[in-house]
């Protein structure tokens, strides 16, 4: 149909021809085009974890800003640690499966698919995270779009699943130069600014003359008070980690040998974000930056402090680096920033789609999720994340400032548990062990994931503590329902196996006692007699005719008619006082079932098969609904015997050559201009 040809073409033009399975292996990755695919979501997240210290830092004023050196110190000595962890796991498991494959093997399967949950609610954080990010960088260049924030974010992130429903390969081409423009930016403005106040001359941010009035109740802090607050700090500066273990879980996409380049592009990772967030951070506290989540609280501020935005802390940092807000500089930075945040989410998209397709094939999430669409990726895990991602975006707003506390929580939830694995993986791997040499490899690899569980442990009862009641309890709560939704998936998939499962070939393959035959007639016509026709093929036992009088002289009329045919079959009338169909053709079928309940009972319904797409809201109606309901009925085979209307027949796009026995079925000939140029043409599809 017409419609359907449209959609298809538009398919195409947006994701490219369809690929053979056995094209897999040309998407595998080099290590250039793998960091900016997996590597994105922390490499860009340094953009904002900085920003993200100071606000919690100045809620009570200016007075605790120095907090932030020992709060970044913190992020990034717990970042090599999660690094070196993971690099272990990128060797010891390279199937994949990353965090939820090692705890599924050392911690059990329902630990397993706590990690899962919680990875699956952290993708999707990231996406609506990074792309609301993405977004305050562009409205800080260009304050008028303030306004359309949630509607750029969503359509940035359809953008997103477009790419990736490419292909691998393709996004990865596509989203490589960004991410290195970033890279390149952030560290010659990093290192521009450092150079200035070696020299004397320290860049000053505009926001540096600011006071910052405390938030109510966050005034001269002391003891445990203050302690909270450090933590509060360097938790939400943990948001630089996010990501890390999406390498981990995508090592099958690497080229050969694929651990070797999944880890040395981990340790790259690792290195580019350490230098940037550091840079960013040191460079924020000289040029002295003064940001608040409430622009009210700001004395000083130029503008109205309800409708205009203030400019976020790399954007600030640019401006005063490189010569002001209108400098080259600032808009190179700004729009490499805005770029790779929107990008940062293709860590999330490559990493969601894999993990659920892996749970797919454990059975814990549908089937569907682990069939690869026309481009070799998982789309039907795509077009999901894409889904839940930009409804989490309007329905706050695309705020980071909201949506940030439902963030970080889930994925050290995963680095916990799975460096805790890994601990039992290497004591097992000790005791099977004979050689010195690799045993002393173990104990290094143990003692560096020990280190790993233990401080990713700590950090995880830190961001418990200062944003559970904020709003992380959101995130804890969807991670407990998919937990749940996860183990009943697995439960029906058991339980249908179970009963599906063949105990006796023979006994199962015992032909039924009768075949019961009812055909389905509305009208005399010639679509009734192929479906009589086909019914009498299968040589039934018992065969009937069936028509419901929903208008009593047209059920008369018919009777007539067919009685005048002097058919042998007989033709059945429902009484129907209240005009229904479906119901007293269904009731008629089960009453049929537990009278005879070893026949099976075979419904042979008529339908046209039409070529414009608007005559099937015209025909078919009755049918669709028959068949729905049949379905529910035991012991019930329904068969629709299709009659192809004269508009499917001139339709261009049909199949042209006429099937095998159409003259001797008395099929009318082809037209003219319907005819292929040759034997054994056939109608291009897909391309």
């Amino acid at each position: 149909m017409k419609v359907v040809n449209i959609v298809d073409a538009v398919k195409r033009l947006l994701i490219g021809r369809a690929l053979p399975s056995e094209g897999l292996h040309e998407t595998l990755l080099p290590k250039r085009l793998a960091l900016p695919i997996f590597a994105s979501d922390p490499l860009s997240s340094v953009a904002y974890a900085t920003q993200e210290i100071l606000l919690v830092l100045t809620l009570g004023g200016l007075a605790y800003l120095h907090f932030a050196t020992w709060a970044a110190v913190a992020v990034v000595c717990l970042l090599a640690v999660v690094v070196l962890s993971y690099r272990q796991v990128v060797y010891a498991y390279p199937s994949g499966g990353g965090s939820y494959e090692v705890v599924s093997t050392n911690l059990g399967p329902s630990a397993g698919l706590v990690v899962a949950a919680s990875l699956l609610v952290d993708y999707v954080m990231t996406v609506a995270v990074s792309v609301a990010s993405g977004v305050d960088n562009i409205i800080s260049a260009v304050p008028s779009l303030n306004a359309y924030r949630t509607g750029m974010a969503i359509a940035f992130v359809a953008l997103l699943a477009t790419v990736n429903l490419r292909g691998v390969r393709e996004s990865g081409r596509a989203f490589a130069a960004p991410t290195y423009l970033f890279i390149t930016g952030v560290l010659i403005m990093c290192a521009t600014g450092l150079f200035r106040w070696l020299i004397g001359d320290a860049p000053v941010a505009e926001s540096a003359a600011y006071g910052i009035e405390p938030a109510p109740g966050d005034a001269d802090l002391a003891g445990l008070a203050l302690l909270m607050l450090g933590l509060r700090a360097f938790s939400s500066g943990c948001t630089a980690l996010t990501g890390v273990e999406a390498i981990s879980n995508g090592v099958p996409a690497f080229r050969k040998p694929k651990s070797q380049n999944a880890a040395t592009t981990m340790g790259a990772m690792g290195l580019i974000a350490i230098l940037m967030f550091s840079g960013i951070t040191a460079l924020a506290l000289i040029s002295q930056v003064h940001i608040a989540e409430d622009t009210c609280r700001l004395t000083g501020f130029t503008g109205n402090c309800h409708t205009t935005p203030q400019r976020t802390v790399i954007a600030q940092l640019a401006a005063s680096v490189f010569g002001g807000a209108h400098s080259v500089g600032f808009f190179y930075i700004q729009t490499a920033t805005a770029l790779v945040l929107v990008l940062a989410a293709n860590t999330a998209f490559n990493g969601f789609p894999l993990l659920a397709s892996i749970l797919a094939q454990h059975r814990y999430l549908p089937r569907q999720l682990h069939t690869r669409g026309d481009r070799l990726a998982f789309s039907n895990g795509i077009v999901a994340l894409a889904l839940v991602a930009g409804a989490l975006l309007w329905a706050f707003h695309a705020s980071v400032t909201n949506l940030i506390h439902l963030y970080i929580l889930g994925v050290f939830t995963s680095f916990t548990l799975s460096q805790t694995g890994m601990v039992r993986h290497w004591n097992r791997a000790l005791r099977a062990e004979p050689t010195a040499a690799r045993r002393r490899h173990h104990h290094t690899a143990r003692a560096i994931n020990a280190v790993g569980a233990v401080v990713t442990g700590l950090v995880l009862v830190v961001v418990l503590l200062t944003k559970f009641t904020q709003g992380a309890y959101l995130a804890v709560i969807a991670a407990v329902v998919l937990w749940v939704m996860m183990r009943g998936i697995r439960r029906h998939y058991d339980n249908t196996a179970a009963e599906l499962a063949v105990a006796d070939p023979r006994a199962e393959t015992v032909a039924p006692s009768r075949v019961h035959a009812v055909v389905l007639v509305s009208t005399l016509h010639k679509p009734t007699l192929r479906a009589l026709a086909y019914a009498r093929a299968t040589r039934p036992d018992v065969l009937e005719a069936l028509t419901v009088a929903v208008d009593r002289n047209e059920a008369e009329a018919l009777k007539s008619q067919w009685d005048a045919t002097g058919f042998d079959t007989p033709l059945k009338t429902l009484a129907s006082p209240y005009r229904e169909v479906t119901r007293p053709v269904v009731e008629y079928v089960r009453s049929i079932g537990r009278t005879s309940p070893r026949d099976v009972i075979s419904v042979f319904i008529p339908e046209y098969v039409v070529g414009r797409w608007w005559e099937n809201l015209l025909h078919n109606q009755s049918a669709l609904w028959l068949k729905s309901r049949l379905l529910f009925a035991p012991g019930v085979m329904v068969t629709s015997v299709p009659w192809h209307l004269s508009s499917y027949e001139r339709h261009p796009h049909r199949p042209s050559r006429r099937a095998p026995g159409s003259v001797r079925r008395g099929e009318p000939a082809l037209p003219p201009w319907s005819r292929t140029a040759g034997p054994g043409s056939q109608p291009e599809r897909g391309r």
